[in-house]
């Protein structure tokens, strides 16, 4: 069934044509600058993403979530936005960034757009368009947008790249004249010092020091060549909207919609909880800040630990190890002998370890650039690396092996985004229990690496659209402390 839920927070959503037109940067500028003008503001990322997710939470000094309705339906995403966005009575606005092109889908309905996340939140948009070397020709491309799909309201525009004054005016006139929306902002040419980039996206935030003086440049930027206030007043244009969000027929509307509510008040006893670790530092950054929430709501007790710094591995009851960029910290995590052993005699024991993409490089045997770099040696496993994405976007996965983590014949939605390769694999695929219908995987169309209660994997889960992941691995790191380390357990 559906129900009309009100939004009472006013909300907008910055869109662009295509990739690389700059959004990421404007969305964390008027981030930056709407949280400087002592607003609280509420991010989100659309789309599988995890760096400019990063550089969006850093701007407004919380968590980002991500909004995709192709790893979890459209009931989810409505609860994710409504959950986060009423976490707290004094959240001013909330701001979503877009990605890809604002009609940009997986087929020509556009499924899965920025533009269909629009609808289904009923949430103005803003087009930031790169105007370089192009005037006139940007009103044309405005009102076909305008009128490609009428009820996606695209409520102003700001121009980005802007050579100067005159170009400024020429593009100005020519917009709001021939298309009748606003002209909110216009942002010269950014230095490419402030914010480089790497692979397919910004650098991931906690790589540099200088990660809060690009934001405080792109604050000073927005808040200098964009009318804050029109960005205010077109957020609210959405004030009280409601949208129609498809409700769980077993629940209250309340529980549909705000499912951490019930829980995230009570301060729960962690003296008997499994304790799972999870790798977090400059090396495997890439977590979904759901999937962090979803083994704490499972009963987990969260312990960081890093490689790069850390003696050895402490005691735990299970292990998650994310994505990152290990190949550029590789001399560290070779170096960390200590460390390294520690992983490969847990994992030999028994304890159970979930690790996506650079979490699984660190579980091969090495990891080959300039030289050879020792890994954990957990799999039997050899990395390369490439200047090419040998894996790039959506993926379904379907389970067709027994392992500890899925029952046969799941069928996951998740993404893959790596440019490392596999340069020697002298596991058997048997022992690999997805069967990829969509992407690349390890090798062969197959992925995740079962090793007694090791998972390792490309594909990237969010745990919103498979809630049995956390469950799982909680209960297995149940089993753990209480079989193999002889310690009580909250059941």
């Amino acid at each position: 069934m559906a129900v009309d839920v009100p939004i009472e927070i006013p909300r907008v959503l910055i869109a662009a044509l295509r990739g690389g037109s700059g959004k990421t940067v404007l969305s964390i500028g008027i981030i930056s600058a709407l949280c400087n003008s002592g607003k609280k503001v509420v991010p989100f990322k659309k789309g599988p993403d995890y760096i400019d997710a990063g550089w969006l939470a850093m701007a407004a000094g919380r968590p980002c979530y991500n909004l995709d309705t192709f790893m979890a339906d459209d009931r989810l995403v409505c609860r994710s936005f409504l959950t986060h966005t009423t976490s707290s009575s004094d959240n001013d606005i909330a701001v979503i960034e877009g990605n890809r092109g604002l009609y940009d889908g997986l087929d020509i309905e556009g499924s899965t757009s920025t533009a269909s996340l629009s609808r289904l939140l009923n949430t103005p948009v803003i087009l930031c368009l790169d105007c370089t070397k192009s005037t006139r020709t940007m009103a044309a491309v405005v009102l076909g947008c305008l009128h490609f799909e009428p009820d996606v309201r695209i409520e102003g525009v700001i121009l980005n790249r802007v050579a100067g004054s005159r170009h400024e005016n020429i593009l100005r006139r020519s917009i709001e004249t021939h298309c009748g929306i606003p002209v909110i902002g216009a942002v010269p040419k950014l230095k490419t010092q402030d914010f480089p980039e790497r692979h397919m996206g910004l650098i991931p935030t906690p790589e540099h020091s200088w990660a809060q003086k690009s934001i405080r440049a792109a604050a000073d930027v927005v808040a200098k060549h964009v009318d804050l206030a029109e960005v205010i007043r077109i957020a609210r244009t959405a004030e009280n909207k409601s949208f129609s969000c498809s409700a769980d027929p077993h629940l209250p509307v309340e529980k549909t919609v705000h499912p951490r509510k019930t829980t995230q008040n009570k301060s729960p006893d962690y003296s008997n909880a499994p304790k799972i670790g999870i790798i977090r530092d400059s090396a495997f950054q890439f977590y979904y800040p759901d999937n962090i929430e979803a083994l704490e709501d499972a009963g987990a007790r969260l312990v960081y630990v890093s490689p790069l710094t850390d003696p050895a591995l402490p005691g735990l009851d299970g292990l998650y190890i994310g994505g990152g960029f290990p190949e550029t910290h590789a001399r560290e995590l070779a170096a960390n002998t200590k460390f390294r052993t520690s992983v490969k005699a847990a994992a030999d024991a028994g304890l159970p370890v979930y690790a996506e993409c650079g979490g699984l490089m660190y579980l091969g045997e090495s990891l080959v650039l300039d030289q050879t770099y020792p890994m954990t040696g957990v799999l039997p496993i050899v990395f390369g690396f490439s200047k090419k994405p040998q894996g790039h976007g959506y993926t379904i996965a379907v389970v067709d092996r027994k392992n500890p983590f899925y029952a046969p014949g799941t069928i996951l939605k998740g993404h893959e985004f790596h440019y490392s390769k596999v340069l020697e694999w002298r596991g058997d695929d048997q022992d690999m229990i997805f069967a990829m219908e969509k992407g690349h995987g390890i090798i062969n169309q197959r992925d995740g690496i079962c090793y007694q209660n090791v998972f390792a994997t490309y594909t990237h889960i969010h745990a919103m659209g498979m809630p049995q992941w956390a469950d799982t691995l909680v209960r297995l790191a149940k089993k753990f402390r209480r079989e193999v380390r002889g310690l009580e357990t909250e059941d």
